[in-house]
């Protein structure tokens, strides 16, 4: 299995170069550019949720995005010491309605699980894990 790891910190700014190290990353492990810009779509996604609303405070985080890569499967998991929140409970948005008559919010989660193949949450020593899963074909 290949492993990655990137640290960004909790600012928007960061998720530039996440784009960046993704396109880097699928370079690499030779992904083909719809998976890059699905997974860089993914994980902005979900990490300006983690950015915007995850912290209490205005102090600086680390955010860890961990890259596994098996022969058919990619694994992300952000882990992050945010306040804890599991967007897997999220219901999705209601899609039969207008965009004005649905609440605002949760596109961006509903996006996420419709990419991956497997969304899972854990809370793990105060700390968040989201992890993502997708199977790709080489």
């Amino acid at each position: 299995m290949k492993c990655k790891t990137l640290f960004v910190k909790n600012q928007i700014a960061e998720l530039i170069h996440v784009a960046d190290y993704l396109e880097e990353l699928g370079e690499e492990w030779e992904f083909s550019i719809p998976l890059v810009f699905s997974l860089n779509l993914v994980l902005e996604e979900a990490l300006t949720n983690i950015i915007l609303y995850g912290f209490e405070d205005q102090s600086e985080h680390q955010i860890e995005i961990d890259f596994k890569k098996s022969d058919d499967k990619l694994f992300i998991t952000l882990i992050d010491d945010g306040i804890a929140y599991d967007p897997t409970l999220k219901a999705d948005p209601d899609l039969s309605l207008s965009a004005e008559d649905r609440p605002i919010g949760g596109l961006g989660v509903f996006l996420i699980k419709k990419i991956m193949d497997q969304v899972v949450y854990n809370r793990n020593e105060n700390k968040n894990l989201l992890i993502l899963t997708k199977n790709i074909n080489l």
